[in-house]
């Protein structure tokens, strides 16, 4: 089977696979519908890998018009699925870390409903689904359909414990921040088929290319538009609020897939619409895109890194270290060059598998301890020495110990950006690993002053369970465990050694070089889609180990340590520092609030722009 011909596959076996579990799961019993997820699943990966490897070139472009509705002239309705080798290796992302879930997920719930054990896995496998179509969608309207059955999806998922009224509250936060994003971006795409009367990315750019001499207030109107809806799912400030609310009431294989790769989609679409779409001489030119990327970038990155070292509870830590890292990912696009996209395209591969072990290991202290709330643990994590070799392990990751993937990528868009950036990189991610290796010692090693009375573990007077981690259900079947099953610790052992294999497989890093050439083509994709001709791009540099840059990953490993040691010497106060109350009360919960901010954010973006 040709390439072509495998990518509609990728897209249809997860769609099948949920069809039939919602008809025949409720026939089936719950380890059949589980074993029939898993199976689709990795049937998935196996078609994403099989195209991935079966491309001829990294700068190979293979393309399937659906139906064969074909373009013609340069003109085209049809919709087209683009496989480069960018948009194939997210798929294969997705669709490995599915896996994971699902495995990590195996026998996980307390007992479905009677006739409803198909429907975690369904749920689960329309995600993948809509989240490899996004990935491999070569037209706008049908990338803005795949990217909102992922957001639904992603709603009934984070409530699916729907008995439980913070499920449902998290839950319509999510949905109603990412359905206003889901209306600005049509918004948008409305626009750009009033201007050109085209929905093909290729097709839109191609227009717009034909009228040189920079954007009018339409195009401007319609990047804005789009981007705003592509950062939210993005979690980037200040459009981020609906993440921390999200992943404190999602179960733990949600987490695991909206942290480890739903809000790296979202980066990957600003990335993709600006190459195919704005990066020609009618779109938005590189100095406005650049001054909008870094300024967001640069408040999401110290945002989140602020937030999450202010965390107690641990899944709360670990979205905000999310948004802290979408920031970073943010400020290496905003440099607008393959080097930049490349290093991006690493650190998002490797944190992946870091963030989603992370979550992991988190899920299994809520299931064995009924809580996440890092005071209310202290010490009790002695009990699960290998969770605390995983959690310390992820933590060092996060902060960019060598040779880990999230190292490489880290070293290779600090380069790219250089100056006061590398800074930046440095200290952001030593303060996200950081605040994840200072929870780690306090609730594996019991380092710290122990808690029980007074003010090292009383919570903030306004605190509750959902901010603080403490009183919460578990999650697994029978309540809380005796003790970790196999497969909880065999996926986040897996997923380390993934993120370590980033870093250390030379061929990778070779491939992700000219791949990110090939996607910063703007004129070589709107060729090979538009007119079938394969352009070789400009070779650059494939991302690579340097001196400079193993020094600056060993500086913020040794801050992380460090801070740390330091964090976990002072106790926890009865009352949060006096200069956090503002970003407290910006971080209200008030659905109101988080609508404002996103109307401001729109604005902001607006400006930074024009």
């Amino acid at each position: 089977m040709s390439v072509d011909r495998t990518l509609p596959l990728i897209v249809a076996a997860p769609l099948f696979g949920a069809a039939l579990l919602v008809g025949a799961g409720r026939r089936l019993p719950r380890s059949a519908a589980e074993v029939l997820g898993c199976l689709f699943a990795a049937g998935t990966a196996a078609l994403a890998l099989y195209a991935s490897a079966g491309t001829p070139s990294s700068t190979a472009r293979p393309l399937e018009w659906l139906g064969g509705w074909r373009p013609h002239g340069g003109a085209g309705v049809g919709i087209v699925l683009v496989g480069d080798r960018i948009g194939l290796g997210l798929a294969t992302l997705v669709s490995l870390l599915v896996v994971a879930a699902l495995a990590y997920a195996w026998r996980y719930f307390d007992e479905p409903p009677r006739r409803h054990a198909g429907s975690f896995p369904a749920l689960v496998l329309l995600f993948q689904a809509g989240m490899c179509g996004f990935a491999l969608a070569g037209d706008l309207f049908n990338a803005f359909v795949f990217f909102e059955l992922m957001g639904v999806v992603a709603y009934a998922l984070t409530g699916y414990r729907v008995e439980e009224a913070r499920a449902v509250q998290g839950a319509l936060v999510f949905g109603i921040v990412n359905s206003l994003g889901a209306y600005t971006t049509l918004l948008g795409i409305g626009l750009l088929y009033a201007r050109t009367g085209e929905l093909g990315l290729a097709q839109i750019g191609s227009a717009l290319d034909a009228h040189p001499g920079g954007p009018d207030a339409l195009v401007v109107a319609a990047f804005v538009l789009v981007a705003a809806g592509l950062l939210v799912k993005a979690a980037a400030v200040p459009f981020h609020f609906w993440l921390a609310d999200a992943h404190a009431v999602a179960p733990t294989p949600v987490c695991m897939l909206m942290s480890g790769v739903m809000v790296e989609l979202g980066v990957y679409g600003i990335a993709r619409v600006y190459w195919t779409v704005f990066a020609g001489p009618g779109g938005i030119p590189a100095p406005d895109a650049h001054r909008a990327l870094l300024a967001l970038g640069v408040l999401t990155a110290v945002l989140g890194a602020v937030m999450c070292g202010l965390q107690r509870h641990l899944k709360r830590l670990l979205a905000y270290s999310t948004v802290a890292h979408t920031g970073l990912f943010l400020i290496g696009l905003a440099v607008l060059t393959p080097e930049g996209l490349g290093g991006v395209a690493l650190y998002v591969l490797a944190h992946a598998g870091v963030k989603a072990a992370l979550f992991a290991c988190v899920g299994i202290l809520l299931d064995r301890f009924g809580s996440v709330d890092e005071p209310e643990l202290d010490g009790k994590g002695r009990q699960l020495p290998w969770v605390g070799v995983l959690f310390g392990t992820g933590g060092l990751a996060l902060a960019g110990l060598p040779p880990f993937g999230t190292a490489l990528g880290k070293a290779v868009t600090e380069e790219a950006v250089g100056g006061w950036a590398t800074a930046l990189f440095v200290v952001v991610s030593a303060v996200t690993g950081g605040a994840v290796l200072r929870a780690g010692a306090r609730v594996f090693l019991g380092l710290g002053p122990v808690p029980g009375s007074g003010a090292a573990a009383s919570p903030p007077a306004d605190a509750d369970a959902e901010t603080t981690g403490k009183a919460e259900e578990p999650e697994t079947r029978g309540g809380r465990l005796s003790r970790a099953p196999v497969s909880m610790l065999a996926v986040p052992t897996a997923l380390l050694a993934g993120a370590l294999a980033v870093g250390l497989v030379p061929g990778l890093r070779t491939g992700i070089g000219r791949a990110a050439d090939a996607f910063t083509d703007h004129a070589g994709y709107l060729a090979a889609v538009l007119h079938g001709r394969a352009t070789e791009p400009a070779a650059t540099p494939p991302p690579h180990w340097t001196t400079a840059g193993v020094l600056w990953d060993l500086v913020a490993t040794a801050l992380a340590v460090g801070g740390a040691l330091l964090a976990v010497r002072r106790p926890l106060g009865a009352e949060p520092a006096r200069w956090t109350t503002p970003l407290r009360r910006l971080h209200s919960g008030h659905m109101g609030d988080y609508v404002a901010w996103f109307l401001a954010g729109v604005t902001l973006l607006g400006v930074l722009v024009v």
